[in-house]
């Protein structure tokens, strides 16, 4: 009996305290926390998306929003079939939406991604009888963006996409996603109402392709000034993002202050406590070295708590602000009473505006070394438990709720990162992705209470969305053999038997990185050419043999809009990987100085840059012209047009001035491969030849000056067009390009083997991305100091 008592106690103490054993703390502090329009809104809002993706087909399914239906603060969908009708319940318009696409994918093997959708519906649709099937979503929320994603990937987007974009959130069940745009039209009234001027500001705020890292005080004015129309527009287009939002059941998450501020506030505020941040990514101080008001000044309380009234104000509330302070760049003082102050400041500046006010944080600055146990237990428990929500932003390849006992008791959400700068590289951790929420949920006293994908770079990859996102319902981990059949069937619309021969390839191969490599590390074709000695984690036979299987499969799925993508994505992949053999050559002749066979390994490699060219402009996804095309269309003049089309030229390549971050943000794009790529390699191999011949030795800084100024600079400067529309046939393009290169690669095993043994440094997979990390940092963020 006094066990039973015992017991009993326990599990009262437990309930009041909120506590699910399965799925972790449940957070008083973020009840407030939810859709803000009516189950009849959501409800049209879901019929207006289910229209969009299925057109006159939408009559067949009938959708409802139930606030009652499932456990509070739980997603939760239905299906069942009435009168042949689909009858989808849910609790919220987001639940709707994952209830129609879990249908849409395991019913009708449909799909609906980035690069199309294929949801050709049977004539009849399957069946659910009652009572249906009822699924409940295992966390509270899902978040989606990294703070970077606004400029890496969706810079441009006018509402048309930004619509798209969105039914893509809702039906992969996002219900926390940044909302960051307009808001330096927000700023501009804050701080003009304080006295700052026009060229004040102009000076502070970043260009168009570079906002991201301007609002994080890591540079200033780069790619500037920004136009008044600019402001004005994405005040507008604000506006429909956040309403389609929350029409939809969403909380969007809108930007806080972080207390970066102006230059002019030295001019203005002459007492108040300012200091001047240290260098960030190679840029000098005329871009960077910014200001950061004092977190106690009373100042900060007086911008942070206007922009979030004026915020308020101008779009409404949904109590979520995200402010990241520190974000690659080190506090002046390592002592907890600062950094206690400093978050304090943060979060007194956000409940001022708002009373109600959730601070959400992205964790990527625990990376550094800076952030001990003692510097970052200060920082997070000066705010009240549950008033902040951190971003643990690379779960899958380096958590940090494991080192900071689960962020000492404030919530988290275990993130995928995924994608470094947008690159597009094949890249996955599958197998990582699957059991790391669970491993999450299941740490002692986890608070984490949520999923969400934060990629710098997004339209890459998506069978890895795909399959992070359903983390979100799935209540173990997943056979991932028997998912990635699943997957391509959906894709493809039909089962293919090659098809899933190469999707079983890949699933095992290059989307299963287990060894810590860090995507951005691998991407060789599109980095400035050196002397280096570039590593692959993967087999590359296992890429050349999933290759082969696509080939086969175009004989059956050639007319399927994602098998087209895919089939161009994988080619691209694998001539890159075989250029890794012909640069191989060309230092080899060049080390045994034979200009002969210099040259013979130099012009296969500009062929095969001619040839990857050729392929991706037979894709309107690969297209650099959509980049450029989309940047100009914002532009309401000539000179607008000018500043919009060197910020998008720019990001991509020099990402600064003189290639502080250059190829960062690499795409592979047709376009880019002739007029940029290609005469750079050529630059590095005429540069070679000439070191032959009058026994000069190669010098890395001097070419890279050099390529600088005959290649990459006039690059950005160039206003040249390109074609908005594909040229030629993917298929018959991809057969040509396999029979010419694939023979070649059955020679250059040894070579791979050679080169994937020296990739795997380390048993220990967490050193190697280290490794990794530790380079990039050294290399383009200055300020920033990882040892991992």
């Amino acid at each position: 009996m006094m066990i039973y008592q015992q017991i009993l106690v326990i599990s009262l103490f437990v309930c009041i305290l909120g506590f699910n054993p399965v799925n972790g703390v449940e957070f008083e502090t973020l009840k407030h926390l939810k859709a803000k329009t009516s189950a009849e809104i959501q409800t049209e809002a879901v019929k207006d998306l289910i229209k969009r993706v299925l057109g006159s087909r939408s009559s067949e399914f009938n959708v409802t929003v139930d606030f009652n239906l499932g456990p509070q603060g739980k997603d939760t969908y239905k299906i069942v079939t009435e009168n042949g009708v689909q009858k989808i319940s849910g609790s919220t318009g987001v639940a709707v939406a994952m209830g129609f696409y879990y249908y849409i994918k395991y019913y009708c093997n449909g799909q609906f991604t980035w690069a199309g959708q294929q949801v050709n519906l049977p004539v009849n649709l399957p069946t659910i009888p009652s009572p249906g099937i009822t699924k409940t979503t295992i966390d509270r929320f899902r978040y989606y963006q990294n703070v970077c994603t606004v400029s890496y990937s969706l810079a441009w987007l006018n509402w048309t996409r930004w619509e798209r974009h969105i039914d893509w959130m809702v039906l992969q069940g996002i219900n926390l996603p940044l909302a960051f745009t307009g808001q330096e039209a927000i700023f501009q009234r804050v701080y003009m109402n304080l006295g700052y001027s026009f060229q004040d500001l102009e000076e502070h705020f970043g260009g168009p392709a570079f906002l991201a890292w301007a609002r994080m005080g890591n540079i200033r004015g780069w790619g500037g000034p920004l136009p008044t129309a600019w402001i004005t527009d994405k005040l507008v287009l604000q506006h429909k993002i956040l309403n389609r939002m929350r029409s939809l059941g969403m909380i969007p998450v809108l930007p806080g202050f972080a207390g970066h501020v102006p230059a002019a506030t030295t001019r203005l505020y002459p007492s108040a406590n300012v200091t001047r941040l240290s260098q960030w990514g190679r840029f000098g101080s005329n871009y960077s070295e910014t200001y950061l008001l004092d977190f106690q000044d009373p100042l900060f309380k007086k911008i942070g708590s206007s922009f979030i009234k004026e915020m308020q104000n101008e779009f409404g509330v949904d109590h979520v602000y995200n402010a990241d302070s520190f974000n690659e760049m080190t506090p002046r003082s390592s002592e907890a009473s600062y950094l206690a102050s400093a978050s304090r400041g943060v979060y007194e500046a956000m409940i001022e505006g708002d009373p109600q006010a959730i601070w959400l944080m992205q964790g990527w600055l625990f990376l550094s070394s800076f952030w001990g146990p003692t510097q970052t237990e200060a920082l997070l428990t000066a705010v009240p438990k549950g008033r902040m929500i951190i971003l643990d932003l690379y779960s899958e390849l380096r958590p940090i709720y494991s080192q900071t006992k689960s962020y000492y008791g404030q919530p988290y959400i275990w993130c995928m990162l995924h994608n470094f700068g947008g690159t597009m590289e094949l890249y996955g951790a599958l197998d990582l992705v699957n059991k790391g929420p669970f491993t999450g949920r299941n740490f002692v006293n986890s608070t984490m209470i949520g999923t969400g994908i934060t990629p710098e770079g997004i339209f890459q990859n998506e069978v890895v969305y795909e399959f992070m996102n359903e983390n979100a319902w799935r209540t173990e981990p997943r056979n991932i053999s028997q998912w990635i059949s699943e997957y391509a069937q959906q894709r493809y619309g039909q089962f293919d038997i090659n098809a899933n021969k190469a999707w079983q390839i890949l699933q095992t191969s290059v989307y299963n990185c287990s060894d810590g490599h860090a995507d951005f590390d691998v991407v060789f074709l599109t980095r400035r050419p050196d002397i280096s000695n570039p590593t692959i984690w993967y087999k590359p036979s296992d890429l050349y043999q999933a290759w082969e299987y696509m080939v086969m499969a175009s004989a059956q799925l050639k007319t399927n809009q994602l098998f087209r993508y895919d089939l161009v994505d994988i080619t691209r992949n694998s001539l890159q990987v075989i250029s890794m053999k012909m640069y191989s050559d060309i230092l080899a002749a060049y080390k045994i100085k034979n200009i002969t066979a210099l040259q013979n390994a130099g012009d296969k490699l500009i062929k095969l840059l001619t040839d990857v060219d050729l392929l991706l402009a037979s894709d309107t996804h690969f297209l650099l012209s959509n980049w450029i095309g989309d940047a100009l269309s914002w532009a309401t003049d000539v000179v607008e047009g000018a500043l919009y089309e060197y910020n998008a030229r720019n990001q991509i390549t020099l990402w600064g001035p003189d290639g502080q971050i250059v190829d960062y943000a690499s795409k592979q794009w047709a376009g880019l491969f002739m007029d940029y790529y290609k005469p750079r390699w050529q630059l590095f191999i005429d540069t070679l030849i000439n070191c032959v011949k009058t026994g000069e030795k190669f010098n890395s800084q001097t070419f890279a000056s050099d390529v600088l100024t005959k290649v990459e600079r006039p690059f950005t400067l160039s206003n040249k067009m390109y074609p908005r529309t594909p040229t030629g046939d993917s298929v018959s393009i991809v057969s040509k390009l396999y029979s010419y290169y694939r023979p070649s690669t059955k020679e250059h095993d040894k070579f791979y083997k050679n080169h994937v043994k020296s990739s795997k440094i380390s048993t220990e997979k967490n050193k190697n991305l280290d490794k990794h990390l530790s380079r990039y940092w050294n290399e383009n963020v200055v300020q920033m100091q990882i040892d991992l």
